[in-house]
């Protein structure tokens, strides 16, 4: 799958710890994508994912969510992508 990355945030404090949000599109699916990422205390990374704007087939976000899973390149170039808009 290829992914295009729309764009990006990220921000930080010591109530809410990192929040980061990607939006992106995945080739051949109808609808965008946003995935929001989160990060309070160690080094692993929580996150949400939706559709950016309206409702697309469960399929293709059950596409995703597996790519995510089990695709470690694709999830740190979206962590990557939210790192890099830090604003603190």
């Amino acid at each position: 799958m290829l992914i295009t990355i729309l764009e990006s945030s990220m921000t930080h404090s010591k109530e809410d710890g990192y929040v980061g949000k990607v939006e992106f599109r995945v080739d051949n699916h109808k609808q965008p994508y946003e995935i929001t990422l989160y990060r309070k205390k160690g080094k692993e990374w929580s996150y949400s994912l939706n559709f950016l704007k309206d409702s697309g087939g469960e399929e293709e976000i059950e596409a995703v969510e597996e790519l995510l899973e089990e695709n470690d390149e694709i999830y740190e170039l979206l962590v990557e992508a939210a790192k890099s808009k830090l604003q603190e």
